[in-house]
């Protein structure tokens, strides 16, 4: 003691000269105590003496090329360190290098500690005749616990007053609730109304009774009926049956079932009620402009031309729209003043005029008749097409008036081809079989579009001057309407008539379609096509014209529009031709 009180008295640890007394002696003037020493980082000194003496730091003013010279000169620069107690540089022995090898290898620090010694057993599992401890037992282990005692007392006395109640036992039967019966009615459902009430059960009816009237029981027919329903179509889901009493009724087979099923019910049942909004049903209907604001178009019967024997089934008229020619099952064609409805000539034909088409070319005066099923004419008037009704490859045939050629330019067979026209600017050439309308380009000789038409069986089309926009007919009562440049599905469907459309038609000038159909009407209808590409064609039905009588169940066969009046004709079944105006 006396050596370490000189030692920490002194400025400098006197040199010992017994062996032993290196390991005694330790500087121990720094008396900081055990706090990290970034503390005196910024400090001169680096804590006290026990004289309340700062211990200063050791005047450290070597930089980066003194340390590399001393790391070259010095042998022992690799063992020495600093002590961050004193700031002092300390030479580590050899048994401390050695030390700190062996922990960073992961070893024992002690070089005598083998860790693998033999287990030595203190106990055997060998019943022996002497104890491993022959104490004798103490004197409490035969004395009741006083304390215990007290704390037994303590705890009757809580029971008896009731401070303590014993545990209730636990009941094994299962529990119902009501899933609805405690929801909160200020909750955010309750509070905007969403709240929905458990769907309630049918009350039995007397159906359902174990003696149910006569009148509820099913005879033998009716029962035979029952089962050869489907079970969607049952009006009762069982058989009422009769007992003499209550005590013969047998037990219900399906009530687990049904049980189940309200389960499903009341889980499944959604927990939701749409907020009902109060929507003018005027404001569900389009605004659509009124027909006054759409004139002109036709309203009124104006001239009926009579003469033909039996159905007229086509018409056509000039381009200059003086004359009007109609062809007949009479085997007849008929040629008409339009203005004063005089017949100026009955060309007999000898077969049922199918089709009559005059030429667009008004420098040519050209009609042509077809008795197989139609005959069309391009727009300048050199070329024409006929369909024949048959199913081979030469239904569709191109004619060539100025070289009296012709041509098919179809190799097989696309379907049973109703009617063909040309297109009025562009090489385009339509055909349209029962469910589809195909156009091709004449030029590259492919087919550029298929229009699907939603319908059973096309009757009629009829293409826009503009040529973006097709019309047709068909025998399910439909007009479809189809822009080419925004679908190959029809843009709107109509179903204005109640029986098949037979014909359907463009005005060439005004923006007027018709159609005519099997229940002796003719409906026109207001269809603006925009140059604006954004803007939906407008379709507006402005007039329902009426006139024909039907006949053999057909009424009215072809209707056709005036080349430069707002007029339509139309040709029925009862024989006759009728100009609207």
């Amino acid at each position: 003691m006396v050596a370490r009180w000189q030692s920490t008295s002194c400025s400098h640890p006197r040199p010992s000269h017994h062996p032993a007394s290196s390991s005694v002696l330790q500087d121990i003037r720094n008396t900081v105590g055990n706090i990290p020493m970034e503390w005196y980082q910024d400090f001169p000194h680096i804590g006290y003496d026990l004289e309340g003496k700062r211990i200063y730091k050791p005047i450290r003013n070597k930089d980066e090329l003194d340390k590399f010279l001393e790391k070259m000169e010095n042998p022992d620069y690799w063992r020495t360190v600093q002590d961050k107690m004193t700031g002092a540089d300390i030479k580590l022995t050899d048994e401390q290098v050695d030390l700190v090898h062996r922990l960073q290898k992961g070893q024992f620090g002690d070089v005598h500690f083998n860790p693998y010694e033999p287990a030595i057993d203190f106990f055997t599992h060998e019943v022996m005749i002497h104890p491993v401890t022959n104490r004798p037992a103490d004197k409490r282990s035969f004395i009741p616990s006083l304390i215990e005692k007290e704390k037994v007392s303590k705890l009757v006395h809580a029971i008896k007053m009731g401070w303590i109640k014993p545990r209730k036992p636990k009941e094994d039967t299962p529990t119902y609730y009501d899933l609805w019966a405690h929801e909160d009615p200020n909750s955010i459902l309750g509070r905007h109304k969403m709240h929905v009430p458990a769907p309630k059960m049918k009350l039995p009816g007397h159906e359902e009774s174990y003696n149910p009237p006569p009148e509820y029981l099913l005879s033998e027919e009716e029962k035979l009926a029952w089962e050869q329903q489907e079970p969607a179509e049952w009006r009762l889901n069982f058989v009422p049956q009769q007992y003499r009493c209550l005590r013969a009724v047998p037990a219900y087979p399906r009530f687990i079932h049904e049980r189940f099923e309200r389960c499903l019910d009341l889980y499944l049942c959604p927990r939701q009620r749409k907020m009902r909004v109060n929507v003018d049903p005027e404001d569900l209907i389009p605004k659509l402009p009124k027909p006054r604001d759409l004139q002109p178009f036709p309203t009124t019967q104006a001239l009926v031309y009579r003469g033909h024997s039996s159905l007229v089934r086509c018409l056509s008229v000039s381009p200059s729209g003086q004359w009007l020619a109609s062809g007949s099952d009479d085997g007849t064609v008929r040629f008409w003043e339009v203005c004063t409805a005089r017949c100026m000539k009955t060309l007999p034909v000898g077969g049922v005029v199918k089709s009559v088409a005059w030429n667009p070319n008004p420098t040519v005066c050209l009609v042509a008749v077809c008795a197989l099923k139609q005959v069309t004419w391009h727009g300048k008037g050199d070329y024409f097409a006929t369909v024949v009704a048959d199913n081979s490859n030469m239904q569709v045939l191109i004619h060539q008036t100025s070289k009296r050629w012709s041509q098919n330019p179809f190799r097989k067979s696309k379907g049973l081809v109703q009617c063909v026209l040309f297109h009025p600017i562009r090489p385009y050439f339509f055909v349209a079989t029962q469910r589809y309308v195909r156009v091709y380009n004449l030029l590259k000789q492919e087919l550029t579009k298929k229009l699907m038409a939603n319908c059973k069986w096309v009757s009629s089309m009829a293409i826009h001057p503009a040529g973006d926009n097709v019309i047709c007919g068909s025998y399910d009562s439909k007009l479809a309407w189809f822009d080419l440049d925004l679908s190959t599905r029809p843009y709107q469907l109509l179903r204005h008539h109640r029986k098949a459309l037979r014909s359907v038609a463009f005005h060439k000038h005004y923006p007027l379609f018709a159609s005519g159909s099997d229940d002796g009407t003719v409906i026109v209808c207001h269809g603006m096509v925009y140059n604006d590409l954004l803007q939906n064609p407008l379709l507006v039905p402005v007039k329902v014209l009426k006139g024909h009588a039907l006949t053999l169940d057909l009424g009215v066969l072809d209707v056709i529009f005036h080349p430069t009046q707002p007029w339509v004709f139309s040709s029925g079944a009862d024989g006759t031709v009728r100009l609207y105006t």
